[in-house]
């Protein structure tokens, strides 16, 4: 079997959806430019790129990662689009790896991209009903009283608090500690690797250079997270809020992907190899614990054991995934999200899981000397 190899990485700064710098870029926009950054970084030749792969989650039709490649100058390659809402990103990955390791293709970009600022808004008959609504393409699920399609706060971020006995404080001193981090990781340089400055636009006919996360709070403290209401107060207990919770963003991310027989004739730098993948169902009431069932299930795939690893990323949608993940399956929490996740640097959703591996590959070649 082939290997895959990630030889290049870029992403964009992650911005505050709505009122941050990349409020007026759309995703089609983001994904060009980190398509384009990624081939550009990895010294590829872009008439043998195979195919492009880009997780998006909230445009409903068209192909992000097709109009990606043709906007970015490779007209020749294909592109295809992948929805699987907070997943989207290692979706790409893991199918741009599997062709790879297949033999099928030698080089893909993967990656993912959000514009939560300039998402489509149109009208949309609900299956199965009369109602009329204008998001209803953002289901994942049936609508359930305990797993509500469009309120995550309480289908993920509840559900998983009360499944695993959390409290508000263990909630919101994770939130704080993910800030705490994330303003290290900036203060420190970590992010300069894998970020790429963008000229950004202005409804002024100015453009402003972004290439720093606006999203992490340097100010906030324990004392501002637990002064901030409940999401839902009418619910007895109900202990999420917008501290605990990850932001509303936007962002894109790529990598380029080879197999490491081509990487090695063509003098290309393996920065990692993607060795396994797992993906589970559960019921989506339990949607908060999905990550204690794949994380057993990749290891097992690549013959690793939880005391093989060396750092995790766990995407913090809401705290509470995090901390349930992190006391479930027993792992040491000074090595999980390290420079901060959801809940500081933002979660442009289908951005968010290329974006951990992106984090990843340089933190563990920093900690390696490599």
């Amino acid at each position: 079997m082939h290997e895959a190899v990630i030889v290049s990485t870029a992403r964009t700064a992650i911005g505050t959806a709505f009122k941050g710098t990349l409020t007026e870029m759309s995703a089609f926009d983001l994904g060009t430019r980190a398509v384009a950054e990624a081939l550009g970084r990895s010294g590829v030749d872009p008439a043998l790129v195979d195919d492009v792969v880009l997780g998006e989650s909230l445009y409903g039709g068209g192909d992000i990662a097709r109009y990606a490649a043709v906007n970015a100058g490779i007209v020749g390659v294909p592109g295809i689009a992948h929805n699987r809402h907070c997943a989207s990103g290692l979706a790409a990955v893991q199918s741009a790896a599997a062709s790879i390791r297949s033999g099928m293709d030698r080089v893909v970009i993967a990656g993912g991209v959000q514009s939560a600022s300039t998402k489509p808004r149109a009208r949309w008959r609900i299956p199965g009903t009369d109602e009329w609504d204008e998001d209803w393409l953002a289901y994942s699920h049936p609508e359930t009283p305990d797993a509500p399609c469009r309120d995550m706060s309480i289908t993920v971020g509840w559900n998983a608090a009360v499944q695993a006995n959390l409290t508000r404080e263990e909630m919101d001193a994770w939130a704080l500690r993910s800030h705490q981090r994330a303003v290290a990781a900036i203060d420190a340089g970590s992010f300069a690797e894998e970020i790429f400055p963008i000229e950004v636009p202005r409804r002024d006919g100015t453009t402003v250079t972004f290439a720093v996360d606006e999203h992490p709070r340097r100010t906030t403290s324990l004392e501002r997270l637990a002064a901030l209401k409940p999401i839902h107060p009418e619910i007895e207990g109900f202990s999420i809020t917008a501290g605990n919770a990850s932001g509303v963003n936007d962002g894109a991310a790529a990598m380029v992907l080879a197999d490491s027989g081509f990487a090695e004739k063509h003098g290309l730098e393996p920065l990692g190899v993607i060795r396994a993948w797992a993906s589970v169902g559960v019921p989506p009431a339990e949607t908060g614990l999905a990550p204690t069932i794949a994380i057993p299930k990749a290891l097992e795939r690549a013959g690793l054991t939880i005391g093989d690893i060396a750092l995790w990323e766990i995407n913090e949608a809401f705290a509470s995934v995090a901390v349930a993940t992190t006391r479930i399956l027993g792992l040491d929490d000074t090595l999980v999200n390290v420079a901060g996740s959801g809940c500081s640097l933002g979660h442009p959703v289908a951005m968010t899981g290329s974006r951990m591996i992106i984090t990843m590959v340089h933190e563990l070649r920093r900690r390696s000397g490599a």
